[in-house]
């Protein structure tokens, strides 16, 4: 049976602490059992009754919280409630809390359950902060109470049977059993009493008509609502109604909406309007006359609206305060000079708006503080809290200005002040922490606080890299000794102490030391690269730099990580893998002469090694036999028909794909795809032998054919001029023989001969072409001269042999005779 309470204690507990008073020995052994599993800063609930007599024991705290009365003390242990009453007291001596105030539940809450206000305990050295809730049980200390002494009713007496008569209903300020639960309605022959519940919860009743009335007979009726709560000793509230029979009225005004929904926002001055209700009434004359009011059934609490009885305008009649009340909601009745009535359900909504800025308390705040301080170390704790709900009641602090101090949410609304960088008295030996405190409202309200913090001296100031990390990027085939970036730390410090050398740390870099990747100049930090990098290698790699001072004993460092990325240049180009280029043998692509449009011939598959745009590929066609028959595929370098292939079509294609690269300047290799147009493979190897032998068109065939004949040309120029300039010079020659008295001896050059008589030079040119079986390369010839006795001034060239199974190179001839 011990198991099972312990259990049960353990699982009730396990989350809160719920203490009734007066307790009982299993619950003290709950206490003991929850206290064992959970933490000293645990929450603690206690549950008293309300009304409880000054100095009442509420429980004992220090056993709860497995703390030390000397812990109390020696902690300065006290309760901090804010700006709320302190309804309870710490007897530090004893380490129980009593009643300090005289705690009224209704007061407290109102409608609210549960019932609970919470509290801090706060200890300092070092400081522990213990929520505390305090849960108040309600006992039937009020009685059902009407808000009128009298209700007064005015009914026709041509009201039909079923008609309905909403009553004023009780309010009772307890809650649960102890609050409203019945009506009762004193014996008559006319009415029957029907009960109901709002969406809230509260209770009201109905007086609905069984007999018809008449006036004549008995114009008024007394009648008495008692309400009854469900406490012990019960109590009720009674008030009277008042019933005066009118004459008929046979229609009743009627609102044109069931229900009305507004919105205003608080601090609206008085006299704002709200919203309008409208009721109608068909009759006329007096009884068509309506007059508007606010329902004693359900009215507003407070006097804070007031209606038009003409115009039924429902305007503000003082200042509202969402902070108190976020929503109003009561019954507006519509009643005609006959007392025929009807009733609408009204609904304003309070909007917030930013009228209470934040409020700062200071619950503790230490200086000075030593400079050697860790980071993140407690100077102070503050309270932070703001009466405005959703955004502008969300408050942020911080900290305005460069002092090293940040705040951070403890619990709840309690902010510390802890420091977020080293502290140097050599730069700042005091400064002023300046913390703001502001809502998210619109516009925003804020707060300021000012604490002024002094330094105590600590020697302690090592260098200080100005980044956490450094990467720089460095483009591959690099000059060694090229500087890469430099590193920069600084201690703040004077003379030796800050005078900072830069140390390479040793470590490997795939098997190979980073001093072989890498130097670093001790004096300025510079880091220079010590080899030619390449990307295919090494992408990236990391290395740590040391800055020393010059301090002793001993030196004081700090590290820092370099990344360094290498950046790819398109020093690749591609490469082709398919098809495979062999210079022995031949590869060819077969295609059926029914191929269709789009058959796939062969895909054209390269690589580039390098990385990025570098090694993006594009094909394109370079040379074809047939340009509009096949097509290459930009992206993926497939060969496609993009015709239908015909029996007109070459058997034989030879087609030239270029592969390029995305590079700046781009790389481009190319690659000869063959393609046989064919049925069978017998009609292909009747082909294959001329196919193998056909002879190939260059560009650079043509180029030099032209600069050939441009040489032959300037060489014949050149003979004639030269030759011309020999004629004309032995001409003079022979005229001045001429002239002179000399003998005139003939002299003819060797080979030379006079065949026509004429002393003439006659001049002979034969030409014979050498055609191959393709038009577009010729051979020319020239023939040897007609007569052997002509001279030779130029002899050059070669023959040009002529074989159908084997391609040859055009050569030119040229023979000049006279």
């Amino acid at each position: 049976m011990a198991f099972y309470k312990i259990l049960s204690c353990f699982f009730v507990g396990i989350s809160t602490w719920r203490i009734s008073v007066p307790s009982a020995p299993t619950m003290s052994l709950c206490f003991l059992l929850i206290s064992f599993f959970l933490q000293s800063d645990a929450q603690i609930r206690y549950s008293i009754p309300e009304e409880m007599r000054k100095g009442s024991l509420i429980g004992n705290v220090a056993q709860d919280l497995g703390l030390d009365l000397k812990r109390l003390r020696s902690g300065r242990a006290r309760i901090v409630t804010g700006e709320n009453v302190q309804y309870a007291e710490l007897k530090t001596d004893k380490g129980t809390l009593v009643v300090n105030e005289r705690i009224d539940r209704e007061q407290l809450c109102g409608d609210v359950t549960p019932c609970s206000f919470t509290f801090e305990i706060l200890l300092e050295n070092p400081m522990e902060l213990h929520p505390v809730t305090i849960e108040v049980l309600d006992v039937n200390d009020n009685a059902p109470t009407f808000q009128s002494k009298q209700f007064d009713l005015e009914i026709s007496e041509s009201a039909t049977i079923g008609s309905r008569y909403d009553l004023e209903a009780a309010r009772d300020a307890d809650v649960g059993e102890n609050g409203l639960q019945n009506y009762n309605l004193s014996p008559n022959d006319n009415f029957a009493l029907t009960q109901h519940v709002y969406p809230d919860g509260s209770k009201y009743s109905v007086m609905v008509l069984q007999n018809a009335l008449d006036r004549e007979k008995e114009p008024r009726l007394n009648l008495k609502l008692v309400a009854v709560d469900g406490g012990g000793p019960q109590r009720s509230g009674t008030v009277n109604i008042n019933i005066v029979v009118l004459d008929a009225n046979d229609n009743a005004p009627v609102f044109n909406q069931s229900i009305y929904k507004a919105t205003v926002t608080e601090n609206s001055p008085k006299g704002t309007r709200i919203l309008t209700v409208n009721a109608t009434d068909k009759d006329s004359g007096a009884y068509g006359e309506v007059t508007y009011s606010f329902s004693k059934s359900k009215a507003p609490i407070g006097g804070y609206f007031e209606i038009n009885h003409i115009s039924g305008t429902i305007l503000v009649a003082k200042d509202l305060d969402f902070e108190k009340d976020k929503k109003f909601e009561f019954i507006v009745e519509s009643k005609d000079q006959g007392g025929l009535t009807d009733k609408c359900d009204v609904e304003i909504e309070i909007i917030d708006v930013n009228d209470n800025a934040p409020v700062i308390n200071v619950m503790s705040f230490s200086s000075p503080v030593s400079e050697d301080s860790p980071v993140g170390t407690t100077i102070g704790i503050i309270n932070v809290k703001d009466l405005d709900s959703g955004e502008n009641g969300q408050v942020r602090c911080r900290v305005e200005g460069s002092a090293p101090v940040e705040v951070k949410s403890n619990v709840r609304n309690y902010y510390a002040l802890v420091t977020n960088a080293p502290l140097d008295r050599e730069s700042v030996s005091d400064f002023n922490i300046t913390v703001i405190a502001s809502d998210s409202g619109k516009p925003p309200l804020s707060v300021t606080k000012t604490f002024h913090l002094k330094i105590s001296d600590v020697n302690d100031n090592p260098p200080v890299f100005t980044r956490a990390l450094y990467s720089a990027t460095i483009t591959e085939n690099n000059s060694p000794g090229f500087s890469v970036l430099s590193v920069v730390a600084k201690d703040p410090d004077e003379n030796q102490n800050a005078r900072v050398s830069y140390i390479l740390e040793e470590c490997d870099i795939g098997g190979s030391p980073v001093s072989g990747y890498i130097s670093v100049n001790s004096e300025n930090g510079v880091i220079s690269a010590a080899r030619s990098f390449d990307y295919e290698q090494t992408k990236q790699f990391l290395c740590v730099i040391k800055a020393q001072d010059g301090g002793s004993p001993p030196p004081l460092s700090s590290n820092v990580t370099v990344k360094i990325l290498v950046q790819d240049q398109n020093d690749n180009g591609p490469q082709v893998l398919y098809p495979v280029q062999t210079g022995g043998s031949l590869v060819a692509e077969m295609v059926p002469r029914s191929a269709d449009v789009g058959y796939l011939v062969t895909k054209v598959v390269a690589v580039d090694v390098d990385s990025g745009q570098n090694a993006w590929l594009s094909y394109k066609l370079q040379k074809a036999a047939d340009r509009a028959l096949f097509e290459v595929g930009l992206q993926n370098g497939e060969i496609r028909t993009i015709r239908q292939v015909t029996d007109k079509d070459a058997v034989k294609q030879r087609l030239a794909v270029i592969v390029e690269d995305n590079g700046q300047p781009s790389r481009s290799a190319t690659v000869i795809v063959n393609v046989v147009v064919a049925d069978s493979f017998p009609e292909v190897m009747s082909e294959f032998t001329d196919f193998t032998h056909d002879k190939e068109y260059n560009d650079n065939l043509t180029f030099y054919l032209v600069l050939a004949l441009a040489v032959v040309s300037f060489l014949f120029i050149t003979c004639v001029v030269v030759i011309i300039s020999v004629k004309i010079y032995r001409w003079r020659q022979s005229r001045v023989l001429y002239h002179s008295n000399l003998p005139v001896i003939p002299y003819y050059p060797p080979r030379y001969s006079d065949t026509l008589g004429t002393a003439t030079l006659p001049h002979v040119y034969n030409y014979d072409t050498c055609r191959t079986t393709d038009s577009r390369k010729s051979d020319i010839k020239y023939m040897q001269p007609m007569s052997q006795s002509l001279v030779s001034v130029d002899d050059v060239g070669t023959e040009c042999a002529q074989n159908g199974q084997q391609r040859s190179t055009a050569s030119t001839l040229v023979r000049l005779y006279f």
